[in-house]
């Protein structure tokens, strides 16, 4: 129930002239900060409360925060939910791009794959004794691995 300044009764009762609810004061003082700090000040305020919280948890807590607030849009979610959220995503993001860009970065991606390849048979060769170039190239095996 609303609590009102200066009156008794519940809901229906008549309010003294002059007098509002707790809420209804709330909401005009936020309205009136709001239209003083505009969009770019509430912005403002809202990444320094973040930073703030950011302290106050460490990197655990908010890593913590993230997990939950990741499961529980999971559940909302579902698994075909997050499958057409990623689509929605690649959507705008070629659009954003451009097939010139999209094609860009698709070659990015690529070649970091291969790098991570190389990274990885040479990473083999060292713990089989092989030399970076007989791991690159396969030279030195003797069973093809699976």
């Amino acid at each position: 129930m609303a609590r009102t300044h200066g009156t008794e009764g519940g809901k229906g009762a008549e309010k003294p002239k002059g007098t509002m609810t707790v809420q209804e004061a709330g909401r005009m003082g936020g309205e009136i900060r709001k239209e003083e700090l505009g969009p770019e000040g509430y912005s403002e305020i809202g990444k320094m409360g973040g930073e703030v919280r950011k302290e106050q948890l460490g990197h655990e807590g908010y890593s913590e925060m993230g997990k939950k607030g990741g499961e529980a849009r999971k559940e909302q979610l579902g698994p075909e939910g997050y499958s057409e959220l990623g689509k929605m995503g690649g959507e705008a993001r070629k659009e954003q791009l451009g097939p010139e860009g999209y094609s860009e970065l698709g070659h990015k991606g690529g070649q970091r794959v291969k790098q991570l390849i190389e990274e990885g048979k040479r990473a083999e060769g060292e713990e089989t004794g092989m030399s970076g170039e007989e791991a690159e190239s396969g030279k030195g095996r003797t069973k093809p691995r699976h």
